[in-house]
């Protein structure tokens, strides 16, 4: 049984923390490998992307405490950030007290878009499209055997009318496709790509793009948690402080777009970072989540924070989680398949279902530090370990140098190599 709980870790060797997740997850040692090595070579990074000419790597770190659905979870978390690991892994302790994250999704629905331009009569074009809709979909639902096997395959067909464009009127058909436990794009385009020559016919029109939309508002991860109100307590902030702190700060985000995408940063702080640790598009995953703050027409918080009835704090994230377990890098890159294994994650909804909890305690992190102590405080020793290495320091005086910076409270690159010269 994996546990999230594992004491002392922060303080261990990498090699010890290795050895622990390997006894918590049941890892073998190409599992760990693939984390030492960076996980794939230059030649086959040859095979995955253009003029390949080396590789560039960062830090992998495992956020302890989540308990999402009942179940505990160690999640690896890759970015080049400080903070955020240690921000979330605290966060989720924190909902333990509250029972952890619930969290769930709907069906792996993607919408593939269809362009049809050069149309003489858009309504009437538009109920033609709807008159052959279930040839249409039978048609698309017999281009990939295998996903319809597991469940999968086209589900409903949209048209819509845009009469005012820089170009004149068009119409757009959204595919509805249920993709199941893949991200979905390779799926929905090469549908779109067999559906555009039908629908030409029947339009008389010509299909102009056919593409995914990564606004995947039919495909949407939400989670919730509830935090003892006393739980929030520390130093000199007493609980009630730390929740009206961040509910204040939550409210600021919800009326102002410009602190909204800083806060929503910081939502996708948790969540990007685990979609590249297990070699999803965060690229996709940032473009549906910022489109869909803005779905009523201003741009908003993705989370919302409040008090139940009791007085405790309460945190909910709804957003578009189009991610997979099959498929693109996550089963070519050995690194991505060892964090899906080492979260026990048997279906892309999982998946789904741990990141959104991970942006929700990343939000947390956030809004606790600025409402109470500030963001530099907790963030100042752990950025000043970068400027320490920055400056030249190594071995013990990395940890030296950052700590006289914290105690001066001037984490700056001048001031690190004034001390390592001393030193």
């Amino acid at each position: 049984m994996t546990t999230s709980r594992i004491s002392g870790f922060y303080n261990m060797t990498i090699e010890e923390r290795r050895q622990k997740l390997a006894d918590a997850a049941a890892l073998t040692p190409p599992d760990l490998g693939a984390w030492t090595s960076g996980g794939i070579s230059a030649e086959a990074a040859d095979h995955m992307i253009e003029n390949v000419v080396g590789m560039h790597s960062l830090p992998l770190g495992i956020a302890l405490n989540f308990m999402v659905n009942g179940k505990d979870v160690l999640v690896p978390m890759t970015l080049e950030e400080p903070s955020v690991v240690a921000g979330a892994s605290f966060m989720a302790k924190l909902a333990r007290a509250g029972g952890g994250y619930q969290a769930t999704t709907t069906d792996p629905l993607m919408i593939g878009q269809m362009q049809v331009i050069n149309v003489t009569n858009l309504n009437e074009a538009k109920l033609k499209i709807y008159e052959k809709k279930a040839e249409l979909l039978a048609e698309a639902d017999s281009i990939d055997p295998i996903l319809k096997k597991f469940g999968g395959g086209a589900r409903d067909l949209e048209v819509r009318i845009f009469n005012d464009s820089p170009i004149g009127g068009f119409l757009v058909v959204h595919l509805i496709y249920d993709v199941r436990d893949a991200m979905g794009a390779n799926a929905v385009n090469t549908a779109c790509e067999r559906l555009a020559p039908k629908i030409e016919a029947i339009t008389g029109g010509k299909v102009h793009l056919r593409i995914l939309s990564n606004l995947a508002d039919r495909r949407i991860a939400r989670a919730r948690c509830t935090i003892p109100v006393k739980s929030l307590a520390f130093d000199n902030f007493s609980g009630e402080q730390v929740r009206d702190g961040i509910i204040a700060a939550y409210a600021f985000a919800a009326v102002d777009p410009y602190r909204a995408a800083t806060h929503n940063k910081g939502i996708m702080n948790g969540v990007d970072s685990v979609v590249i640790a297990t070699g999803n598009d965060w690229r996709a995953i940032e473009a549906g989540a910022h489109a869909y703050a803005v779905k009523n027409g201003h741009y908003t918080s993705l989370s919302t924070w409040g008090k139940d009835s009791e007085g405790n704090l309460v945190g909910t994230l709804e957003m578009p989680m189009a991610v997979g377990i099959v498929g693109g890098a996550t089963k070519v890159h050995p690194a991505a398949q060892a964090a899906v294994k080492l979260m026990g994650v048997k279906t892309a909804s999982e998946l789904a279902e741990i990141i959104v909890s991970v942006g929700l305690a990343q939000n947390m992190a956030a809004l606790r530090a600025l409402a109470t102590e500030g963001i530099q405080r907790g963030h100042m020793s752990l950025h000043a370990r970068q400027v320490a290495i920055a400056a030249g320091a190594t071995g013990e005086l990395v940890e030296k140098v950052a700590a006289q910076m914290v105690v001066e409270k001037v984490v700056r690159i001048d001031r690190a190599e004034e001390i390592l010269k001393s030193l």
